[in-house]
C-alpha cells in the first residue's frame, strides 16, 4: 500500500469536501428530526495508520459511547462513531429533546437515540462518499458500546484485523441553534481493496 503521505494536499482538501458535503446532509436530517437548527462541521480529516488513532482521540481511559457499523455494497470496511460520554448524553437530550443535563445513564431509549445519530451520521458520510466515487455504499445495523476509549479502539483493532493499514478520521463538530459545540470523532476503516479504491479515487481529482 502507497504512503498516504504521497497525497497532495488538494487530494485531502477533496476528500474534506466529501465529508463537508455529508456532514451537511445529516446537519439537515438531524435538524428535521429535532426541530432545531443544528450544523455540523468538519474542522478536520486525518489519515493516520491503525495504530496512531488513540494519539488523535485523547486519553485511552476516557469513557466514550462508540457506535459501530459495517460499510456495505461496492465498498467494505466498518465505520465507528465516537462522542465522549458526556457528549453522547447531551446528544441524547437533543434528539429526545429534553433540557440539558437530562440524560444521566444510558438506558434502552438512549442507546437507541445515540444508535440512530450514529445511522444518521455514518449514512450521510457513505451518502457522499459513494456519490464521489460513484459507487454503492451502505451503512449495516448500528451497535453501541459505552466503554473506555482503549477498550473501544482495541475492540476494533481485534476484530478488523491486521491487514486495514489507514484510517479516515474525520472530526465532527456539532452546533445546536448557533451555541454549543459538540464534538465526536467518525472513523472510517475500509478493508484493504477498498483503502486502495479510495485512495485510487482520491488521486483522480
Amino acid at each position: 500500500m502507497e504512503d498516504v503521505r504521497d497525497l497532495k494536499e488538494l487530494q485531502i482538501d477533496a476528500l474534506r469536501e466529501v465529508a463537508n458535503i455529508g456532514a451537511g446532509h445529516a446537519a439537515t436530517a438531524l435538524s428535521q428530526l429535532t426541530n432545531r437548527r443544528i450544523m455540523i462541521s468538519v474542522p478536520q480529516i486525518n489519515i493516520v495508520r491503525l495504530e496512531e488513532v488513540p494519539d488523535l482521540l485523547g486519553n485511552p481511559q476516557d469513557v466514550v459511547a462508540a457506535v459501530l457499523m459495517h460499510m456495505l455494497g461496492d465498498l467494505t470496511g466498518r465505520t465507528l462513531l465516537l462522542f465522549p460520554e458526556s457528549v453522547g448524553r447531551r446528544v441524547c437530550d437533543m434528539l429526545l429533546r429534553r433540557p440539558v443535563g437530562t440524560t444521566a445513564v444510558f438506558d434502552a431509549l438512549e442507546q437507541s437515540c445515540l444508535k440512530e445519530a450514529g445511522n444518521i451520521l455514518a449514512g450521510a458520510y457513505l451518502n457522499a462518499l459513494s456519490d464521489f466515487m460513484g459507487m454503492l455504499l451502505l451503512p449495516s445495523v448500528p451497535s453501541l458500546v459505552v466503554d473506555l476509549s482503549a477498550a473501544v479502539l482495541t475492540t476494533t483493532y481485534l476484530n478488523f484485523g491486521h491487514e486495514r493499514d489507514f484510517v479516515f478520521c474525520v472530526e465532527t463538530e456539532f452546533h445546536i441553534d448557533s451555541g454549543e459545540g459538540l464534538r465526536g470523532d467518525f472513523l472510517l476503516l475500509p478493508d484493504l481493496a477498498s483503502l486502495k479504491a479510495i485512495f485510487d479515487a482520491i488521486r483522480l481529482t
